[in-house]
């Protein structure tokens, strides 16, 4: 497998966040002036910079969890489609930009996860903020777990339903919501593998509080899709439920870009007339459909079952590593290692210091985690090497201090 890909470091501790004339302005601010707002961005520690060169270190950042984004069968099938199909779709899907790849990624997903149909979309944050205010409105209730993905929230604000939010995993809570809260219909709303604590939702008690108290049970999958279940078809197939809507990222274990939603064909078909996000936006290039269905036909094959055993072998050393310094682990067995720091602060110094030795591990910061919670997220691959996890776990006892 080939190795991650290089990334820029963090600046060195002590570097400015901002350009001189970037820097607050004293007196009254003008219309379009955000140079105080980015200066109190700074001083806060939450000021975003682009990364826009490769650097020196390890990639412990990515999502990219099978190590397909750089697998040359993935890259070849995109390439022969883009050969023939061309680079775009040029059109929205219900348009002219449709083409039997679409189509046929979107039945292969559905096969994957179970359900009988999947709709595509350009991305699972499009995914996400077309389907929930498609299947929920003003005199709906949506359920949401209190630490789902920003999308999610999107998704559950733009729908103008009713949003009750319950203390994250907790089923009894939210059952206790649901007997206080008739709506017209009622939606229930979870990641099943949490994307910044690496946690798994308790999907079983979900799918039985959802069918005693008539509501629907959306999943969003993007951080469990191609590393759970059999041939990877998820958490959802792994706790032996069927949600009512399965939202799946293409982006993440399965290498490559876009998402869907799988259901019913009542449900899809709704979601082709009602998402907005789908309706009025173009549809994504063929070639990408390519290579997503090579990647979904690896992930669910030998290859995949190979990639899973090795990382579950590199999520067991760097979890031993960081137990021993007394770092809490989830129980969860997704490759998703939180480090909690805290402070904006301690979170950049922390990742300084792993950068200093040859780790790209990016502090996780507010409005990302709540307030409070600033933190590392180890995310582990199958394409990192033994060399590069002796590394990280080397990388990690300089932590010690600050833990």
């Amino acid at each position: 497998m080939r190795s991650l890909r290089r990334i820029v470091p963090l600046p060195a501790a002590g570097f400015s966040l901002l350009p001189p004339d970037t820097q607050a302005k004293k007196g009254p601010v003008a219309v379009r002036d955000f140079h105080p707002d980015l200066a109190r961005l700074a001083e806060r520690g939450i000021l975003r910079l682009r990364l826009d060169s490769p650097g020196p270190g390890t990639d412990y950042s990515s999502n990219d969890y099978l190590g397909f984004a750089r697998d040359p069968r993935v890259s070849a099938a995109l390439a022969q489609a883009a050969a023939t199909q061309g680079t775009g779709a040029g059109a929205a899907r219900l348009l002219t930009g449709a083409h039997p790849l679409h189509r046929y990624l979107e039945q292969r997903l559905a096969a994957l996860v179970g359900l009988p149909d999947a709709l595509l979309f350009n991305t699972g944050y499009c995914a996400n903020i077309g389907l929930l205010p498609a299947i929920a409105g003003p005199e709906d209730a949506i359920f949401s777990d209190a630490l789902n993905h920003a999308s999610l929230i999107d998704g559950c604000r733009l729908s103008r339903a009713a949003v009750f939010v319950y203390p994250h995993c907790q089923p009894a809570h939210l059952e206790a919501l649901l007997l206080a809260r008739p709506a017209r219909r009622r939606v229930i709303v979870t990641e099943s593998v949490f994307g910044m604590e690496g946690d798994l939702a308790p999907l079983a008690d979900l799918r039985s509080l959802a069918d005693r108290h008539g509501a629907m049970l959306v999943v969003d999958e993007a951080h469990s899709l191609g590393l759970m279940g059999a041939q990877g078809a998820g958490a959802c197939a792994a706790a032996g439920i069927v949600p009512d809507a399965l939202v799946g990222t293409l982006g993440k274990a399965l290498g490559t870009f876009g998402a869907f939603v799988a259901g019913t064909t009542d449900l899809v078909a709704w979601l082709c007339n009602q998402a907005r996000s789908f309706l009025f936006t173009t549809a994504p290039p063929p070639a990408l459909s390519a290579a997503a269905t090579h990647a979904v036909d690896l992930a669910a094959g030998p290859e995949g079952t190979q990639r899973r055993a090795l990382l579950a072998q590199h999520r067991a050393r760097v979890a031993a590593a960081l137990r021993a310094l007394a770092v809490p682990i989830p129980a969860c067995d997704a490759p998703i290692l939180p480090i909690h720091l805290g402070s904006p602060a301690a979170a950049l110094q922390a990742a300084t210091l792993l950068r200093n030795r040859g780790v790209l591990a990016l502090p996780i910061r507010p409005p990302t985690v709540p307030e409070g919670t600033s933190r590392l997220r180890i995310s582990l691959s199958a394409a990192h090497s033994d060399v590069e996890i002796d590394r990280l776990i080397g990388a990690l006892t300089d932590l010690r201090s600050l833990l």
